[in-house]
Formats: C-alpha cells, sequence, structure tokens
C-alpha cells in the first residue's frame, strides 16, 4: 500500500476507541449557524482569535474589490500589487502573505488556496465572488483547530454563501474610469428546494494611463433543500476575467518624471484567468449527533504575464535589451477532494463530552505548469514546463469536555500524508516525494464570570512547499547551478493566551496574545515573482478587537494588532522579515434605521513594515477612508455611492525593494517598487428589489 494513506498507530487509536463513554440525549450541538446579530462564541468558541462575521456587517461594507470581505476578519489586511483579475496581497499577524501561503480560505468548504501554483504557493484569487451572496464568515486565527490543515498557520477564513434571498435583486453599478458592474440575484422555490442563482459582469479601466480594461464574467447556479445543519446543496460556478496588469513600478522612474505614478513600464503585461466548479454539501443532525460532508471538483486556469526587473537579464546577458524579463506564469489545473466529519454527544460520568471526527482528501493535477520568457506575451524561451500531482489525504479528532460549568478543554490531533509526484522538462528535476506530519492542538477554557472566557491555546500547523521544489536538483535558469530541494511539509508551532468578554449587552471584545514559530519561511521574490523557503522564524503579538451595537441605529467595530517578527538563525544580511506587518487597524461605523438613510464608514491603518533583513529600507504607513451612504428611494429601490479614498490618500497599496534595471540604465539598481493606491474615486449602485 502506497506511503501517503498510512496513518500514525496513535492516531487510529484515538479514531477506534470510545472509552466507555455512553451516549446521552443532549440539547443542542454547538454551531456556527447565525441567530441574530448579537450571538456570542461565549461557551462554544476555541480561542479567542475565533469568530463570526455576520451578513449584516458585510453587506455595510463599501469594497473597491471583492477580496475586501476578508478584512472583516480582525487585523488582516487585503491589497493589490497588480490588475483587479489577479489574486490580491494579503497581510496578517506579521506576515506578508503575498496570495494565500499561510491563510487557508475556504467557500462553502471547498479550499480556494491553490498549492503549487504557477505564480505563487497557496495562491487564492477571491475575484470570483459575489460578495452580495456570502452569507457568514467564520474564521480562527493560529494553528489550535484539528480541523484546519495546510496553509492555515496564521489563520483561515470559511466562508458561507447564501440559500435564499428574502427577494431577488438586479443591481448596476456606474463610476470613472469606465467602470460598470451589473448583477442579477435571486431565489425562487423550486420543488422542495430553492434555486439561488447569480450573473455578475463587470468592465473597468481604472485610474491607469495603460488601461487596465478588466473584463469579468461571473456566474453561480445553487440547489438546496433543507438547512445548513440538516439537508444538502449542489452548487456550480463558472468565471472568466482578462486584465491588463498594473504591475508595481521603481520609485526612480517617478521621481525622474519617466511615469507618473500610475503609469507602467510594460504596457503588454496581465493576464487571463477562468475558473470553473462543481460542489455539494450534505448534513444531517440528530439530538446527540451532527454529520457533514462535502465534495469539489475545480478546473482552472492561468496566463500571467508580468516584468518585475525590466530589462534586468536581458542586458546581462546580451548586452542590450531587444526582448526584455517579461515572464508568463502559466498553469492548467483539474482538482478535487472532499471532507466529511461527525460530532457525538456524550457524557462521563457527571461530565458531558462532545467529540469530533473528520477526514479530508484532495489530488490536484497540474498538466502543465511552466515559465516562460516572453516579449510583448510571445514565448522566446521555456525557462521549464512540468506536469506534477500531488496528493494528500488527512484525518483529524478533537474531543471538548466539560469539567464543570465553568471549566472544559479541548485536544485534537491531527494526521496528514502527501504524495508529490513532478515530471519536468528538465528530467533531472522530476522526481517522486513523500511527506507526514502529525499535529497536537490543546486548548483550556475558564469561565470567571457569564459575561467571560479566558483561553489559554497551543497547537501545531504546517504548511506545503510547492512540489517542484521538493524534487528540484539544478536551477531551470543555469542547469550547471546545483540546487538543494525542499522538504514537502514544514512545521509550525503556536501558542496563545486570550479573553473573550461581552462587556456590555451588544459589545463584544476580544483580547489576544499570541506567537507562532515557523521551520522555514515562505517568502515572495520580487524578481522572479514566486514565493521560495526560506529561513525559520518566529512571531508574536496581541491583537484587540471590538463589535458594539450602540444602538438599534448604529453598529461600531474596531480593531487593532500589533506584532513582531524575525528570522530566528543568524545571518550577515540582518535577521529582520522583509514585508513583515507590524501594526494595522481597522475602525467601521454604520447606520441603518427605518428612514430612507442608510451610511457606513471604514478606517483601515496598515503599518510601515521593514523591506530589508537589517532595517536599512522600510515602507511608508497608509490610511485609507472609505464611504458609503444609501438612500431607500421606495422599499424595493435603494440608491447607494460608494467613495474609496474619501480624502484622496497619496498612498501605496504595496512595497518591495529589489534589483532592476530600466532599457537606458548601464546597471542595476536596488529601489522601493510600489504600487499605489487607487485615487478618490466614486460609483453610484442603484438596487431594485422584486418578487
Amino acid at each position: 500500500m502506497p506511503r501517503l494513506w498510512t496513518l500514525p498507530p496513535l492516531f487510529l487509536l484515538l479514531l477506534t476507541t470510545n472509552h466507555g463513554i455512553q451516549a446521552q440525549t443532549l440539547p443542542d450541538i454547538p454551531s456556527i449557524e447565525i441567530r441574530s446579530a448579537s450571538e456570542s462564541l461565549l461557551g462554544t468558541g476555541g480561542a479567542a482569535s475565533e469568530g463570526l462575521i455576520f451578513t449584516q456587517r458585510l453587506a455595510a461594507m463599501p469594497l473597491l474589490r471583492p477580496g475586501e470581505l476578508l478584512e472583516m476578519v480582525p487585523g488582516l489586511i487585503v491589497t493589490q500589487h497588480a490588475g483587479d483579475g489577479k489574486a490580491n496581497q494579503y497581510f496578517l499577524r506579521g506576515f506578508n502573505l503575498d496570495h494565500g501561503t499561510d491563510f487557508a480560505t475556504y467557500l462553502d468548504g471547498m479550499p480556494l488556496n491553490m498549492p503549487s501554483h504557477a505564480h505563487g504557493q497557496g495562491y487564492t484569487d477571491l475575484n470570483f465572488l459575489i460578495p452580495e451572496l456570502i452569507e457568514t464568515i467564520h474564521y480562527r486565527k493560529g494553528p489550535y483547530s484539528a480541523e484546519e490543515g495546510d496553509f492555515s498557520s496564521a489563520g483561515v477564513a470559511r466562508m458561507h454563501s447564501m440559500r435564499t434571498l428574502e427577494k431577488s435583486i438586479t443591481q448596476y453599478t456606474l463610476g470613472p474610469g469606465g467602470y460598470q458592474r451589473g448583477l442579477l440575484a435571486g431565489s425562487p422555490a423550486m420543488g422542495t428546494g430553492r434555486l439561488l442563482y447569480g450573473l455578475e459582469f463587470l468592465n473597468n479601466q481604472g485610474p491607469w494611463l495603460v488601461p487596465e480594461n478588466n473584463r469579468k464574467l461571473n456566474a453561480m447556479l445553487r440547489y438546496s433543500e433543507g438547512s445548513k445543519n440538516n439537508g444538502f446543496s449542489v452548487s456550480g460556478m463558472a468565471y472568466n476575467n482578462r486584465w491588463t496588469s498594473t504591475d508595481q513600478i521603481p520609485q526612480r522612474a517617478i521621481d525622474r518624471g519617466l511615469i507618473s505614478r500610475f503609469g507602467s513600464l510594460d504596457p503588454t503585461a496581465g493576464g487571463i484567468t477562468s475558473r470553473f466548479s462543481l460542489s455539494g454539501e450534505w448534513a444531517a443532525k440528530t439530538s446527540t449527533s451532527q454529520s457533514r460532508a462535502n465534495v469539489w471538483l475545480l478546473q482552472s486556469s492561468l496566463d500571467l504575464w508580468s516584468n518585475f526587473a525590466y530589462c534586468l537579464a536581458d542586458l546581462e546577458a546580451n548586452n542590450n535589451c531587444n526582448t526584455g524579463d517579461q515572464f508568463k506564469q502559466t498553469e492548467r489545473r483539474l482538482a478535487g477532494g472532499f471532507a466529511a466529519s461527525h460530532t457525538v454527544l456524550s457524557t462521563w460520568g457527571q461530565r458531558d463530552l462532545i467529540h469530533t471526527f473528520g477526514v479530508q482528501g484532495r489530488q490536484d493535477t497540474l498538466s502543465p505548469v511552466g515559465l516562460f520568457n516572453t516579449r510583448q506575451r510571445e514565448i522566446w524561451n521555456t525557462v521549464r514546463q512540468d506536469r506534477l500531482q500531488q496528493r494528500s489525504l488527512s484525518v483529524w479528532a478533537q474531543t471538548e469536555i466539560r469539567w464543570t460549568d465553568n471549566l472544559r478543554t479541548i485536544s485534537g490531533l491531527r494526521g496528514d500524508s502527501f504524495d508529490f509526484r513532478v515530471n519536468s522538462s528538465l528530467p533531472v528535476n522530476s522526481g517522486h516525494q513523500t511527506a507526514q506530519l502529525v499535529t497536537p492542538k490543546l486548548a483550556l477554557i475558564w469561565r470567571p464570570a457569564k459575561s467571560s472566557e479566558l483561553y489559554l491555546n497551543y497547537g501545531q500547523g504546517f504548511h506545503s512547499n510547492d512540489a517542484r521544489g521538493t524534487t528540484i536538483r539544478v536551477d531551470p535558469n543555469d542547469p550547471s547551478q546545483s540546487v538543494s530541494p525542499v522538504p514537502g511539509l514544514v512545521r509550525t508551532r503556536g501558542q496563545e493566551i486570550g479573553l473573550r468578554s461581552d462587556v456590555l449587552p451588544g459589545w463584544q471584545s476580544t483580547l489576544a496574545l499570541w506567537q507562532l514559530d515557523s521551520a522555514s519561511e515562505l517568502l515572495f521574490v520580487g524578481d522572479a515573482g514566486t514565493t521560495e523557503a526560506s529561513r525559520p522564524s518566529r512571531r508574536y503579538g496581541v491583537e484587540w478587537s471590538h463589535v458594539l451595537k450602540v444602538n438599534r441605529h448604529w453598529g461600531l467595530d474596531a480593531d487593532f494588532a500589533w506584532s513582531h517578527a524575525r528570522f530566528k538563525d543568524f545571518a550577515p544580511e540582518g535577521n529582520l522579515i522583509p514585508g513583515a506587518i507590524a501594526t494595522t487597524a481597522n475602525l467601521g461605523l454604520r447606520y441603518e434605521s427605518a428612514s430612507p438613510w442608510s451610511g457606513a464608514l471604514r478606517l483601515r491603518y496598515l503599518g510601515p513594515r521593514p523591506l530589508t533583513e537589517d532595517a536599512t529600507v522600510h515602507s511608508a504607513a497608509s490610511w485609507l477612508l472609505n464611504l458609503r451612504m444609501g438612500y431607500k428611494v421606495s422599499p424595493r429601490t435603494q440608491w447607494s455611492l460608494d467613495v474609496y479614498n474619501l480624502l484622496n490618500s497619496k498612498v501605496n497599496d504595496i512595497e518591495y525593494w529589489y534589483a532592476s534595471q530600466m532599457r537606458a540604465e548601464t546597471q542595476a539598481v536596488l529601489d522601493r517598487h510600489i504600487h499605489p493606491a487607487e485615487p478618490r474615486v466614486a460609483r453610484l449602485t442603484v438596487t431594485h428589489r422584486f418578487e
């Protein structure tokens, strides 16, 4: 039997032993289902840094991009360093997460991170989301839950789509820069269930001197019966997007007047992407158990043209810049997977217990995934082209014991087995590798008062490395240079002390002090456009978040985060982690009443961060303020005005420090490369609801 399917004997013992516990009929299984906007996780949460975000708060957000939905996760910042068809840039807990890496994302149980992706490990493209159809976000931070596996060491967000809409909607948005967006969505009854549909189109040129020419088509169709706890659903999604890239540009080109902040040095950079998926969910509930299962199938593609160094490699090799440094990353992916879990309520003496067992599996086939040198999107050299298959099988179990009315523990164990197979255009870089990992979890929760809980958490997690890195032997750019392979799985260890409190009725507050160690860092390499394994690291920090319902009209949320990130080993270049964010803040104010008017303000702070290991170069801090104002013309029709970057702040979404060489330069120059935040822009939306 292949090693992939073997499991540690201790883990098998946990799965097959019942410890003499007899099941009893207990009231209800704690669930993340939403019953009201004021529901708290007191008594059910596993850590202070776990939470729920409800549709009421999501609907009030002024969104420049769909991925900004995740900014409702305390401490998480979402930006962009290229066109709006490319995955966002994410920051959390001292990580520059690039396009995903150590933050896992799911939609209705379907994983969205892409392992061994052409552009970067864990690539997470959220541009296919239709924000109006997202009902809840359940987030966890840190490696403390046995349910969470690959990419989840910094955190995880599990988004859940709506099953029904109160009324069907049609929506149309207009804005400067040729912005147009249309949405049609509804949920008519069909047989014994409901059919939810959503159709979206978007066109946008943006503020860029080279128009972004972003064109998106998106569709979702879902049939469901019953509820999320006791029913099933089947969903199909289709998405296509193409754009001209607005990549980061060197600061010196702006300072010399060669281009403006919104200019480009390569107008042919950009991309084309598509995504088609079919998924199903099933759940069954009794008075003493809850069972869940989901399956999914995905076909996706990406062609991405980038140019971060301009003429650096071309001038070095040919003493001219006839072809330039543009490169193409491409992949064709077929992936599928499943997950199932079973929760049982029982008692042990006078103590209540909740046992949960789960299994997860996934297979990704990339045929091919490639890296090519290009000029104006035309290939002139193949750096490497591979066909690879990556498989994983995971089992997990956890038990919650309620020792007293005020004390409970959650202990868990997870086993993961991965299989990597690479067939490379350079035969020496082909190969087969396997990796296994067992990760324990433990939480101690004490409730000193009815309105407060204290948490003590420990857990181990991991992230996988790109399959190509596990079998590599030589540099594909220079086969005479040997390269050391990386391990398939990299262990992380986290600890956390936290407090959750319902300070006053309607006011929920959480405080968490955390630490996370990683055996190997994943870092974005600017001139290569990929993530690469690096040195071991340690991060620690504090997070403080609040959700306050001031009265029946006003709501407020605020979160503040500080972190300290360093490489653990010594190196002459220094021990700071480039791009590791230290401070973030997010404040939101929303108003809604029976009157025609509604509104929301969101203020986001992204603190400075080192761009080099020795701290000689730092990014600038940024403040962004967004506004939404709504007016109901009638019970069914509403106008809303969204203003992004209300103060027209001249700040950057992203900054990197690396070497590049423009056409007229005689040598490479280390420089700051920036992607500016969009200037103030207003968009007007009309929404009509109908039966």
